[in-house]
């Protein structure tokens, strides 16, 4: 069992839905349990799990892969999903938006149009599966043009595609999931009453929605003046370009790894990924590559220069 500080998930992982070592079995089972979905597995050995259990609206879940595995779920049409590692991170594409999260960092994906996910070995998040209604029910709350077409599906309310929670709100966040932990059935003690199981749920949806960036007014264009935070915002494209821009800007300044992930707005391990993926080499060998390159322009260019200068 595993945790993160100041949470007890005993009552979660005492409910196993399946392990597997197979990825086929893997496939079938979270197609049941969550949406349709497609999966890609690379490094790492393949030991899925899944833990759930379910309130009065929302699902509780704890899901590992083992392996490296690029996830493609079909767009959510009746729920959203807010995720957090309890270990490991994950690399999240959805709507146009990219962000990396790690450990004990909290992402909410409603996605409209597509979501890819890319889970790292040895990643195991805490899951939680809530319907839209129950989501749009609190957007429909705080809208400020509310009119009788409100949250209709012609014309919803306001719910951003993808979005992660600012550093602030983790604690207050692990709180209200340790509550709806601690609702959850359990046999031998009497239930609570489900009117206040159906509060805490609003509550939980209430939280999110007044927390997303569209209602706290942070854009989610990012300027050249961007904090860290919102550098995550960033499409993948444009982490590399920024990060391509900066070293072009220093070729003869010593930088160092932890420089070029500050410069991306990524982890250094993220850093790697992107890299590897998108350029097909480590960052201190782009760094190496964009300064060689710019060497050979200015050899091709001034033709009275020579290698040794």
């Amino acid at each position: 069992m595993l945790s993160v500080p100041s949470m007890d998930l005993s009552n979660l992982y005492r409910h196993s839905v399946f392990r597997s070592r197979s990825p086929g079995e893997a496939q079938k089972e979270l197609d049941n349990a969550i949406t349709r979905h497609q999966l890609r597995w690379s490094k790492g050995e393949v030991a899925s799990a899944l833990y759930r259990r379910d309130l009065r609206h929302i699902s509780l879940m704890a899901l590992r892969y083992g392996a490296e595995v690029e996830v493609r779920p079909d767009p959510f049409e009746s729920f959203a999903l807010v995720q957090m590692p309890l270990r490991g991170s994950v690399e999240i594409e959805c709507d146009g938006i990219s962000m990396t999260v790690e450990s004990g960092e909290v992402a909410v994906l409603n996605p409209r149009k597509d979501v890819r996910l890319l889970w790292q070995p040895q990643c195991e998040q805490l899951i939680l599966k809530i319907p839209l209604s129950l989501m749009q029910d609190e957007a429909c709350n705080q809208c400020s043009t509310k009119s009788s077409k409100c949250g209709s599906s012609s014309t919803p309310c306001g719910l951003d595609s993808a979005f992660k929670l600012a550093p602030h709100l983790y604690a207050p966040w692990r709180i209200l999931v340790q509550q709806l932990v601690t609702l959850l059935p359990d046999q031998s003690q009497p239930s609570v009453h489900q009117a206040w199981i159906e509060q805490m749920e609003k509550t939980v949806a209430q939280f999110l929605v007044r927390h997303q960036p569209s209602a706290l007014n942070i854009p989610v264009a990012v300027s050249s003046k961007t904090t860290d935070s919102n550098k995550a915002l960033l499409p993948l494209q444009d982490k590399l370009q920024q990060l391509e821009a900066y070293i072009k800007a220093r070729l003869f300044a010593p930088i160092s790894l932890a420089d070029l992930a500050r410069a991306a707005g990524v982890s250094p391990r993220t850093l790697h990924l992107l890299c590897h993926r998108h350029r097909g080499v480590a960052p201190m060998e782009l760094l190496r590559n964009l300064r060689l390159d710019a060497a050979r322009q200015r050899l091709l260019s001034e033709r009275s220069s020579s290698v040794t200068d």
